[in-house]
């Protein structure tokens, strides 16, 4: 009986210890961890020499994907590994390793020629981007071919600008047209609008995106509050006012832009 439970117990030891072991050998058979940065080699220009192509010492974290480059001088240059200047340092064209033989006298001639690089694709949100701006229509006055001006209907515009926080620059202003009553809705946003482009002419601005407008009737007058945001470059929406065209647009159409 003694010897029988002598015998178990041998035999659990025996498996316990055949269990360690395996686990030891898992364990080391465990992949070790990534290192926190990788040294390179980059090919780039001779500030001295722009024909002459240099290796220098770089190094990318494999954090922060950020590429760490020493130049000859000395110093450290830092630049992301997905923007266009790490691509950009990392892609070698036949040229640069024809430069490079010349530095380091590396015999390629039984290299095959080497593809040129494809130019990169537009992404999804660039297609999009670029779809959306062909449907981009300057503004137009909405009024009939018919139509004809009567002074008397413009009764004088204000043009009020807050000041933008913005670092796109973008100016939100607010037009307030007063008309004689009766007047229709586009014939007050076409005075609106014509103020608008006169106020943004005169501070340089070519551009002007129209937000909303407000109409209500005060003092036996019809009454237009338009909001637009300007701005110096051609945004982006369906409709865009171009300060030139509108203004002679205006002009044409015999509404006053003031």
């Amino acid at each position: 009986m003694r010897r029988s439970a002598m015998a178990r117990l041998i035999g659990t030891g025996a498996m316990l210890t055949l269990l360690v072991a395996c686990g030891g050998e898992k364990g080391e058979s465990r992949p070790r961890a990534k290192p926190e940065q990788l040294d390179v080699a980059v090919l780039h220009s001779d500030a001295g020499s722009p024909d002459k192509k240099v290796l220098s010492r770089g190094r990318i974290s494999t954090k922060s994907g950020e590429i760490l480059i020493l130049e000859p001088d000395g110093s450290v240059t830092e630049m992301a590994l997905d923007s266009s200047e790490g691509r950009d340092a990392f892609a070698v064209t036949e040229a640069d390793l024809l430069a490079l033989n010349a530095n380091l006298g590396l015999d390629l001639s039984g290299m095959p020629d080497m593809a040129p690089i494809a130019p990169r694709e537009p992404t999804a949100q660039e297609r999009a981007l670029a779809e959306f701006a062909a449907r981009t229509k300057p503004m137009r006055l909405n009024l009939p071919a018919s139509f004809a001006a009567e002074p008397k209907d413009f009764q004088g515009a204000e043009v009020k600008s807050f000041d933008s926080n913005k670092k796109s620059g973008n100016s939100l202003v607010e037009v307030q047209a007063n008309l004689r009553r009766g007047v229709d809705a586009d014939t007050a946003f076409a005075y609106a609008t014509c103020a608008l482009a006169s106020w943004a002419d005169a501070n340089g601005t070519p551009y002007a995106r129209h937000i909303r407008t407000i109409r209500d009737e005060r003092d036996g007058k019809v009454v237009v509050g338009s909001v637009f945001t300007l701005s110096g470059e051609r945004p982006m929406g369906l409709t865009v006012m171009t300060t030139k065209d509108t203004l002679q647009e205006c002009k044409t159409r015999g509404i006053p832009a003031a």
